[in-house]
């Protein structure tokens, strides 16, 4: 079964799904070796590693190469965050497949105005496309795919820019009808409270997903439990580990003079050499340098 068969798949399977972010190949690997179904390719993350705004900054080329890379190394399901689609309708028609050849089996695009403010900045500028507009780019999405496995994602903002429940509920409907096969519904309150109520009203047919981000408190089993979730996505984590552990690491070098204190908990070279993949380079060497 092809990795876009399963993902389809596991997406309406009544298993949640869960999917770990990542910003480059290595973080990939290790969320993969530590048992997530699927890789979220983030674009806040990559916009992160690459110490700019996650505001479109980067090109869609870039994201693209590193969903291409990301792909090539994991062997499970990857799901590249698209934003806005990199612009309209058009535009979406034409990056769609160059997702679908990098890899990819699913895309999540939201229904924000190009360029894009990240959702959870405070006070950012959340400004949302009319509805029929970002319908529009949905059915170019589906459209344009090759493979009917492959799975088009309608994110909603509707709550993320305070626009409430009816609007949300009105907007995942029509993203449906457009032909999304699963709706992202975000928010950026502390509680799950206004995400649970989207979920208890929602009539539709496909699965819902979700990113607790800001409200961490709602559980893996809290979630299966609601019964119409197909997927959670750990949308930033990765990134966030890395920038805690690499500046505890740096202020503890520079505080004691050296790395003499620091060099035992931390990985070994040789662990890092073994993520880099060097038992199968060394199994080509044996079967093909004479």
């Amino acid at each position: 079964m092809s990795r876009n068969a399963r993902f389809r798949q596991q997406l309406q399977h009544a298993t949640l799904m869960h999917a770990m972010s990542a910003h480059n190949p290595l973080s990939a690997r290790l969320a993969a070796d530590a048992g997530f179904d699927a890789i979220w390719g983030s674009g806040f993350e990559l916009s992160a590693s690459y110490a700019v705004p996650d505001a479109n900054i980067l090109s869609a080329g870039l994201h693209l190469d590193m969903m291409r890379a990301i792909a090539a190394v994991v062997d499970i399901p990857v799901i590249a965050d698209i934003d806005t689609g990199f612009g309209n309708a058009i535009n979406v028609a034409y990056a769609v497949p160059q997702y679908e050849a990098a890899g990819v089996s699913a895309v999540v695009m939201e229904d924000k105005t190009f360029p894009k403010d990240t959702s959870l900045r405070a006070d950012g500028r959340q400004e949302l496309v009319r509805t029929e507009e970002f319908q529009g780019k949905i059915e170019a999405a589906c459209a344009a795919r090759r493979d009917p496995d492959f799975c088009v994602i309608a994110r909603t903002e509707a709550l993320i820019a305070g626009l409430g429940q009816a609007e949300a509920l009105a907007r995942a409907t029509a993203y449906e009808a457009a032909g999304a096969d699963a709706i992202l519904i975000h928010s950026k309150q502390t509680t799950p409270d206004e995400v649970l109520a989207f979920i208890a009203a929602w009539q539709g047919r496909v699965p819902l997903v979700l990113v607790p981000t800001a409200y961490p408190q709602l559980r893996e089993a809290d979630i299966q439990a609601l019964g119409k979730v197909g997927l959670v996505i750990y949308g930033n984590h990765a990134i966030r580990a890395a920038v805690g552990a690499m500046r505890d690491v740096f202020a503890r070098i520079r505080q004691d003079g050296g790395i003499h204190a620091v060099d035992a908990a931390l990985p070994t070279v040789r662990d890092i050499i073994a993520l880099q993949g060097d038992a199968g380079m060394r199994e080509l060497e044996r079967k093909f340098l004479r």
